[in-house]
């Protein structure tokens, strides 16, 4: 798991090196495998704008942006990407920029198009694995400003968390182990927030699988791009930005080891209902590659459901209930499963 050294800094204080920070958790049973560094560190990559885009008249596959940059002259941009729209904020590398791949960013001509530069991705930048579309930075992004403003280098632990160390699979877990290693003393702990429990609408059926579900239902939600703070965080540890529902339970998950899942209320009908799936009963995961053999939970009626691997390997949500950009309200929840083994 990657923790990022900026963010364990806001529990505990730490050593000044990262390799000493890696070796001390090492020495203690905590394999640190990697120390790398983060960020996008390129020059002549900066924040810009697109303000129109059309299609490329000689390649169907291609368009052709009209990009703002800060200068005060619009760009004309060739672009492979589809995952875009006007207004949208994405990384710009100008002619004279080198990649971290190597590429060299030359004002070039593509099938007859003039191309004064190259609207980046976020694997061409060194800042994910996530090659799919362009980088679609946070509104909050100032057009013209170098891309190491927006995303600055930090430093990344590589951490292999053993199955008996559950407690250190998040940010504030491993703090709390390196406090105790090195004697300083934790900044801030959670705090238990006090709330009245209301009735959820959610039944159990499977009360021996599935013990304990908690949700809370959360109205007037605006669904929009989280703002560069958010981003920042849980995309330093490798977690690609989707919306600030999705990102907000996943930072919630990264610092302090509690996973959530938000279902949209409005696709949801006559409450969750938690259960056992019936025999030849299929559902579409979030992941689109799922083993055949698991157990089921769904909702009521079936356009909601949660699945676990048998044995314990992973647990995961299905689409039709995920939050999307029309979410009016949404039901952030958590379960405890009890699984076993067994044959069914």
């Amino acid at each position: 798991m990657k923790f990022s050294v900026n963010w364990l800094g806001e529990f505990v204080d730490l050593p000044e090196d990262p390799e000493e920070i890696a070796d001390l958790l090492t020495r203690a049973g905590v394999e640190t495998k990697n120390v790398e560094t983060r960020g996008a560190k390129i020059d002549n990559v900066i924040v810009s704008q697109i303000t129109a885009s059309s299609r490329h008249p000689n390649a169907d596959r291609l368009s052709v942006c009209e990009v703002n940059d800060g200068s005060g002259t619009k760009r004309q941009i060739v672009c492979g990407a589809s995952n875009y729209k006007v207004g949208d904020k994405v990384p710009l590398a100008l002619p004279g920029a080198k990649l971290p791949n190597g590429t060299e960013i030359r004002k070039s001509e593509l099938r007859g198009v003039e191309s004064e530069g190259m609207l980046c991705s976020a694997i061409e930048l060194g800042l994910g694995e996530d090659a799919a579309g362009l980088l679609i930075l946070s509104p909050e992004a100032k057009i013209g400003v170098p891309i190491g403003d927006v995303f600055p280098s930090e430093m990344i632990l590589d951490v292999e968390i053993t199955p008996n160390r559950g407690d250190l699979l998040n940010h504030f877990g491993l703090a709390r182990e390196i406090a105790a290693l090195t004697g300083n003393t934790l900044k801030s702990t959670p705090r238990e927030a006090k709330i009245d429990i209301r009735k959820t609408g959610v039944t159990i059926s499977a009360i021996r699988e599935c013990p304990f579900f908690s949700a809370r239902k959360i109205d007037d939600v605006k669904v929009g791009p989280s703002p560069q703070w958010l981003r920042a965080k849980i995309e330093s540890v490798g977690i690609r930005s989707i919306n600030n529902i999705v990102d907000i339970s996943n930072f919630v998950m990264l610092e302090l080891g509690q996973p959530t899942h938000a279902f949209d209320a409005d696709k949801l009908e006559g409450g969750i209902n938690v259960r056992l799936a019936r025999d030849g009963e299929k559902f579409l995961a979030l992941d689109p590659e799922s083993p055949t053999r698991r157990k089921t939970f769904c909702s009521r009626p079936p356009i909601s459901c949660l699945r676990a691997f048998v044995a314990l390997r992973a647990i995961s949500i299905c689409r039709a209930t995920r939050v999307t950009g029309s979410s009016a309200a949404s039901i952030p929840e958590w379960f405890y499963a009890r699984l076993s083994a067994r044959p069914s």
